[in-house]
């Protein structure tokens, strides 16, 4: 599944962030799983809102980040599949 850029995306139900020292991890309660996240993945995860779409989240990461707009929009777009396939992510009403 492709993540659009006028996506919305908001943490599953069961997900939850926690951060720890240089990073953050993301429990699911469902299954009970740990993912360790980068200092980008935590930024990310830290602008989901539920409200956002993700072209305005890649907007805001690039202020933060310094980052060229072109080759973010690439990498958080397969970021956010990836979360969404592993169930750390969902889409209003999903």
């Amino acid at each position: 599944m492709e993540i659009a850029s006028g996506t919305v995306l908001r943490l599953a139900e069961d997900a939850s962030v926690q951060h720890v020292g240089d990073g953050a991890v993301v429990l699911l309660a469902r299954s009970g799983q740990l993912y360790t996240c980068n200092g980008t993945t935590e930024a990310f995860l830290d602008k989901v809102d539920g409200a956002r779409n993700l072209d305005q989240i890649v907007d805001l990461l690039c202020q933060e980040f310094e980052v060229d707009k072109s080759t973010l929009d690439q990498d958080i777009a397969a970021l956010a599949t990836d979360l969404v396939s592993e169930g750390i992510l969902a889409t209003p009403g999903a």
